[in-house]
């Protein structure tokens, strides 16, 4: 079985995952500003409780978004460079698909739709269904909640922090969906899931290149590093 390791940091949640065969060994660390602080120590430590080095791994899998336009790059960073170190190739997973694996791990759910808060009266958002592997019913989209409409499915059951951070605007919408009040608000992307995915996906071949590992973005950037805005202050001034 391969040796995957996994981050994950999409959301507020940081996490990175260890999974061969039934071995699965997992940290993880709340709060989005120290996300790029806190996830090398991570993987370090969960590679030294397995007492392996990073280069038996068979790949690195990374959470690539939606998500935080920094957490999906500093995950996407991170994989690139691990991968680079150890000459190891990288698969790239799908955030909203790993929340969808997690409700399916907790529930058994096979239909599952996937919202994640995107800030700014707006989240990301998916629709998956589950038969021997995992078929995108509706890609990931970025709407308001009011857009949010998944195609009617037996079964579907929602899940992620979309709905504990739009509670007002989901309760409209329960008046005409019944899945809105079954939803799992407490589901968040994490490396667990990312590791699971990425596992079926080493064995389908769907490896890519450190130089190939991409983000997702569904919205254009808002706001600059300080670097960025120091580079335009020098630029400006010249």
């Amino acid at each position: 079985m391969p040796l995957i390791l996994a981050i994950e940091t999409s959301s507020e949640l940081a996490s990175a995952a260890l999974l061969q065969g039934d071995m699965l060994l997992v940290r993880e660390s709340s709060g989005v500003q120290t996300h790029s602080q806190t996830l090398l120590p991570m993987v370090q430590s969960i590679l030294a409780q397995a007492n392996v080095r990073l280069s038996r791994c068979a790949a690195i899998a990374f959470g690539a978004g939606p998500g935080s336009f920094t957490g999906v790059r500093t995950a996407c960073g991170i994989a690139q460079g691990l991968a680079f170190g150890a000459d190891l190739p990288v698969i790239s997973i799908v955030t909203l698909l790993a929340m969808a694996e997690a409700c399916r791990a907790e529930t058994g759910a096979h239909e599952v739709l996937a919202v994640l808060d995107a800030r700014m009266g707006e989240v990301y958002w998916a629709q998956y269904s589950y038969a021997d592997g995992w078929q995108t019913v509706v890609a990931p989209t970025l709407s308001a909640v009011a857009n949010v409409l998944p195609q009617p499915k037996d079964g579907l059951l929602a899940c992620g922090n979309g709905f504990a951070g739009y509670p007002a605007e989901f309760a409209l919408q329960a008046q005409r969906y019944s899945w809105v009040a079954q939803a799992r608000a407490e589901v968040m992307p994490h490396a667990a899931q990312v590791a699971r995915l990425a596992r079926t996906a080493f064995t389908a071949g769907q490896l890519l290149t450190p130089a190939q590992a991409q983000p997702i973005y569904l919205r254009n950037k808002i706001a600059l590093t300080t670097d960025e805005r120091l580079a335009l202050k020098a630029g400006a001034a010249k």
